[in-house]
Protein backbone atom coordinates (compact mmCIF):
# COMPACT_ATOMS: atom_id res chain seq x y z
CA UNK A 1 0.00 0.00 0.00
CA UNK A 2 2.81 2.34 0.81
CA UNK A 3 4.12 1.74 -2.62
CA UNK A 4 0.80 2.62 -4.16
CA UNK A 5 0.56 5.86 -2.21
CA UNK A 6 4.16 6.68 -3.00
CA UNK A 7 3.66 5.86 -6.64
CA UNK A 8 0.43 7.90 -6.79
CA UNK A 9 2.10 10.89 -5.11
CA UNK A 10 5.05 10.65 -7.41
CA UNK A 11 2.82 10.54 -10.51
CA UNK A 12 0.83 13.56 -9.24
CA UNK A 13 4.10 15.40 -8.65
CA UNK A 14 5.34 14.57 -12.13
CA UNK A 15 2.05 15.63 -13.70
CA UNK A 16 2.02 18.92 -11.82
CA UNK A 17 5.56 19.59 -12.96
CA UNK A 18 4.49 19.19 -16.56
CA UNK A 19 6.83 21.02 -18.84
CA UNK A 20 5.52 24.48 -19.51
CA UNK A 21 6.34 25.76 -22.92
CA UNK A 22 7.66 29.24 -22.74
CA UNK A 23 7.08 31.60 -25.59
CA UNK A 24 10.45 32.34 -27.16
CA UNK A 25 11.78 35.71 -26.18
CA UNK A 26 11.63 38.24 -28.95
CA UNK A 27 15.07 39.49 -29.54
CA UNK A 28 15.19 43.19 -30.16
CA UNK A 29 17.71 43.99 -32.82
CA UNK A 30 20.54 46.23 -31.85
CA UNK A 31 19.74 49.74 -32.94
CA UNK A 32 22.52 51.58 -34.69
CA UNK A 33 22.05 55.02 -33.20
CA UNK A 34 24.56 56.56 -35.58
CA UNK A 35 22.66 55.37 -38.64
CA UNK A 36 19.33 56.47 -37.20
CA UNK A 37 20.43 60.05 -36.56
CA UNK A 38 22.38 60.75 -39.75
CA UNK A 39 20.44 61.85 -42.83
CA UNK A 40 20.53 59.61 -45.86
CA UNK A 41 22.73 61.04 -48.61
CA UNK A 42 22.25 59.93 -52.20
CA UNK A 43 25.77 59.35 -53.48
CA UNK A 44 24.68 57.81 -56.77
CA UNK A 45 22.34 60.49 -58.09
CA UNK A 46 23.38 63.45 -60.21
CA UNK A 47 25.30 66.24 -58.56
CA UNK A 48 24.82 69.82 -59.70
CA UNK A 49 27.49 72.51 -59.70
CA UNK A 50 27.33 76.15 -60.77
CA UNK A 51 30.17 78.48 -61.70
CA UNK A 52 30.65 82.07 -62.76
CA UNK A 53 33.67 83.97 -64.00
CA UNK A 54 34.16 87.66 -64.72
CA UNK A 55 36.92 88.51 -67.18
CA UNK A 56 37.08 92.26 -67.78
CA UNK A 57 33.57 93.24 -68.84
CA UNK A 58 32.66 89.71 -69.93
CA UNK A 59 30.91 87.14 -67.73
CA UNK A 60 30.73 83.36 -68.12
CA UNK A 61 28.02 81.24 -66.45
CA UNK A 62 28.19 77.44 -66.24
CA UNK A 63 25.78 74.91 -64.74
CA UNK A 64 26.92 71.27 -64.65
CA UNK A 65 25.17 68.04 -63.68
CA UNK A 66 27.54 65.14 -62.95
CA UNK A 67 25.78 61.78 -63.13
CA UNK A 68 28.48 59.22 -62.29
CA UNK A 69 30.97 60.86 -64.63
CA UNK A 70 28.57 61.65 -67.45
CA UNK A 71 28.34 65.42 -67.67
CA UNK A 72 25.52 67.57 -69.01
CA UNK A 73 24.84 71.23 -68.47
CA UNK A 74 24.53 74.72 -69.87
CA UNK A 75 26.91 77.59 -70.50
CA UNK A 76 26.44 81.23 -71.45
CA UNK A 77 28.98 83.94 -72.18
CA UNK A 78 27.83 87.56 -71.88
CA UNK A 79 30.35 89.59 -73.88
CA UNK A 80 30.47 93.37 -73.80
CA UNK A 81 32.36 93.97 -77.08
CA UNK A 82 31.10 91.10 -79.26
CA UNK A 83 28.14 88.76 -79.59
CA UNK A 84 27.25 86.66 -76.59
CA UNK A 85 26.61 82.94 -76.84
CA UNK A 86 24.53 80.36 -75.01
CA UNK A 87 24.27 76.59 -75.32
CA UNK A 88 24.49 73.07 -73.96
CA UNK A 89 27.42 71.15 -72.52
CA UNK A 90 27.80 67.38 -72.76
CA UNK A 91 30.68 65.02 -72.19
CA UNK A 92 32.41 63.07 -69.48
CA UNK A 93 34.68 63.42 -66.48
CA UNK A 94 38.18 61.96 -66.68
CA UNK A 95 39.82 62.23 -63.27
CA UNK A 96 39.40 65.89 -62.34
CA UNK A 97 39.07 67.01 -65.97
CA UNK A 98 35.73 67.71 -67.62
CA UNK A 99 35.99 66.92 -71.35
CA UNK A 100 32.98 68.61 -72.87
CA UNK A 101 31.43 69.55 -76.17
CA UNK A 102 29.79 72.97 -76.19
CA UNK A 103 26.93 73.23 -78.69
CA UNK A 104 25.83 76.85 -78.86
CA UNK A 105 24.13 79.63 -80.75
CA UNK A 106 26.09 82.78 -81.58
CA UNK A 107 25.75 85.60 -84.08
CA UNK A 108 22.31 84.31 -85.06
CA UNK A 109 23.73 80.95 -86.06
CA UNK A 110 22.82 77.73 -84.22
CA UNK A 111 24.58 74.37 -84.26
CA UNK A 112 28.08 75.69 -83.50
CA UNK A 113 30.20 73.08 -81.71
CA UNK A 114 33.44 73.44 -79.85
CA UNK A 115 35.39 71.19 -77.49
CA UNK A 116 35.98 72.80 -74.12
CA UNK A 117 37.91 71.24 -71.26
CA UNK A 118 37.80 72.33 -67.64
CA UNK A 119 39.98 71.31 -64.73
CA UNK A 120 37.63 70.96 -61.74
CA UNK A 121 38.96 72.01 -58.34
CA UNK A 122 37.27 72.54 -54.98
CA UNK A 123 37.14 76.29 -55.73
CA UNK A 124 35.90 76.19 -59.32
CA UNK A 125 36.89 75.48 -62.90
CA UNK A 126 39.97 76.38 -64.94
CA UNK A 127 39.43 76.37 -68.70
CA UNK A 128 41.92 74.44 -70.78
CA UNK A 129 43.89 76.15 -73.55
CA UNK A 130 45.40 74.14 -76.37
CA UNK A 131 46.09 73.96 -80.06
CA UNK A 132 43.02 73.23 -82.16
CA UNK A 133 42.84 70.59 -84.86
CA UNK A 134 43.58 72.19 -88.27
CA UNK A 135 40.85 70.21 -90.00
CA UNK A 136 37.89 70.94 -87.72
CA UNK A 137 39.07 73.93 -85.71
CA UNK A 138 36.73 72.84 -82.94
CA UNK A 139 38.59 69.92 -81.38
CA UNK A 140 41.90 69.89 -79.54
CA UNK A 141 44.79 68.61 -81.62
CA UNK A 142 46.38 66.81 -78.66
CA UNK A 143 44.54 66.30 -75.36
CA UNK A 144 47.78 65.83 -73.41
CA UNK A 145 49.04 69.29 -74.43
CA UNK A 146 46.01 71.18 -73.08
CA UNK A 147 47.17 73.61 -70.36
CA UNK A 148 44.96 74.84 -67.53
CA UNK A 149 46.80 78.01 -66.56
CA UNK A 150 46.12 81.17 -68.49
CA UNK A 151 42.55 80.31 -69.45
CA UNK A 152 39.32 81.55 -67.92
CA UNK A 153 38.88 80.79 -64.22
CA UNK A 154 35.34 80.25 -62.97
CA UNK A 155 34.50 80.28 -59.27
CA UNK A 156 31.74 78.37 -57.51
CA UNK A 157 28.51 80.37 -57.67
CA UNK A 158 24.94 80.30 -56.38
CA UNK A 159 22.91 78.05 -58.70
CA UNK A 160 19.82 80.29 -58.35
CA UNK A 161 21.74 83.21 -59.88
CA UNK A 162 23.32 81.09 -62.62
CA UNK A 163 20.07 79.34 -63.59
CA UNK A 164 18.30 82.70 -64.11
CA UNK A 165 20.91 83.64 -66.73
CA UNK A 166 20.86 80.21 -68.40
CA UNK A 167 17.05 80.08 -68.91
Amino acid sequence: MKRLILLGSLSLFVMSCNKKTEAPKKETPDVDTLAATEPVVDTLGPKSFCYMGVIGKDTVFVSIDDNLGTISGKMATKNSEKDSNKGDLSGFKSGDTLKLTYEFAAEGKTGNKNDIYFLQTKDGLSEGIGERDQETGTKYANDSKVKYDGGRVLKTADCKVVSKVLK
